[in-house]
């Protein structure tokens, strides 16, 4: 079937713009597609009517055309992820939008696989776009100018815009060796462990190594859930600390809940466990006055996770790796679980680090596939890589 771009936005609103860039992607020779969302069901003008997507929620479409403006544009995002995942034909998509176009356009965005061509064309990308990209590829594009009506700003916007999918459509990735995917996580306070594991697994391995700045950990299992990473050595869990703690990299609650849903060998750590993360000084919150912190740079504080909170942290992650059934080696670095946790460093303490390690292997029920193994090193040692590696290679290759 011929690949075509789909163009997506409220026809009953931005009918003129969208049909400029349905005709700006054609004029590129590539073909397009309009599909209309909107919600009053007084949209015209597009190749896909409105209702014939909101036919795609699990309730139907009276489900979507309520009346009421907030559950109805709810129900059109969660019928546009559904009828986008129909596509056999979809080569990129791009929509149209202020703040509840946005809202609506880019979860199904965020639902197509990674690297699927997404263009957001938004008045609200210059701000704070976690919450539209998250850890997906969606790429933002800034209106300047509302997307309200066709003129000399927009026109030249849209064009860009329309210009930009159809090249992204058409591009033909590179041809990568045929390795096995490795995910990898990790911090500034780990990269020497994770730089070490990377060259150990050599080039029989394609290595993706993935920040674990919250959005991290999320893009890695998300392609755990597409089935494009084959196992994880997940070094790299801080950002644990910071969905318990209150930090600004947080897991979501699902961390690690692609690893147990399809079971592919996870090799883990607890790089990081050490330090929870914050802006500038003045946005730590108050209750936590009196810590021990260390500024990373202007913009970045940390704070020196207690006793108390490595024993919750412990617990926590010893529960989700026993819903993990694959196999599963968890390595414990007894010198320390970052480069602030090290011997005169500014995070250095024992006992924190022994209530994580006591908690962890309390939690865990280990079994003939899942078990935890303490070793004497540091985790930035060499010999740590070392064992990360063979650890991984007993439970891929049987050793080999």
């Amino acid at each position: 079937m011929a690949q075509r771009i789909y163009v997506a936005g409220t026809c009953d609103t931005k009918l003129a713009e969208l049909a400029y860039v349905r005709d700006c992607i054609a004029a590129t020779g590539a073909e397009a597609t309009l599909v209309d969302l909107s919600t009053t069901g007084e949209g015209t003008g597009a190749d896909t009517a409105a209702r014939d997507v909101a036919a795609h929620h699990p309730e139907g479409a009276d489900a979507v055309f309520t009346g009421d403006r907030g559950s109805a544009v709810s129900a059109m995002a969660r019928a546009f992820e559904r009828f986008v995942l129909s596509r056999d034909d979809l080569a990129g998509l791009i929509g149209l939008g202020g703040s509840g176009g946005t809202a609506l356009i880019t979860p199904a965005m965020r639902a197509l696989p990674v690297g699927v061509p997404k263009l957001m064309v938004s008045t609200v990308a210059s701000g704070n776009v976690a919450p539209y990209v998250g850890p997906s590829d969606v790429t933002m594009m800034y209106s300047v100018t509302d997307v309200a009506g066709l003129n000399r700003i927009s026109r030249r916007i849209l064009a860009n815009a329309a210009g930009a999918i159809a090249g992204m459509a058409r591009a033909t990735p590179p041809e990568v060796a045929d390795t096995p995917a490795v995910g990898l996580t990790m911090f500034g306070v780990t990269t020497a462990c994770v730089n070490q594991t990377v060259e150990r697994l050599g080039p029989g391995y394609d290595c993706l190594v993935f920040h674990a700045t919250g959005t991290g950990g999320q893009s890695m299992e998300k392609l755990v859930k597409s089935g494009l990473v084959e196992g994880v050595i997940d070094t790299t869990t801080t950002e644990i600390c910071d969905l318990l703690f209150g930090g600004v990299f947080p897991a979501t609650e699902d961390r690690l809940g692609a690893v147990a849903r399809t079971g592919v060998p996870y090799v883990g750590s607890v790089g990081a466990l050490d330090m929870v993360n914050f802006g500038a000084p003045d946005t730590v919150p108050d209750r936590y006055k009196g810590r021990t912190f260390y500024e990373h740079n202007p913009q970045v504080t940390l704070m020196r996770t207690t006793a108390d909170e490595n024993t919750r942290m412990g617990r926590w992650l010893g529960a989700r790796l026993n819903a993990c059934d694959g196999p599963v080696r968890v390595l414990l670095p007894e010198g320390g679980v970052s480069a602030l946790d090290a011997p005169g460093a500014p995070f250095e303490d024992a006992t924190a680090r022994a209530a994580l390690f006591d908690a962890l292997e309390a939690e865990l029920a280990q079994t003939d596939t899942r078990r935890l193994v303490r070793l004497p090193h540091h985790i930035n040692d060499p010999a740590f890589a070392d064992a990360l590696v063979a650890a991984y290679r007993e439970i891929t290759t049987g050793g080999r």
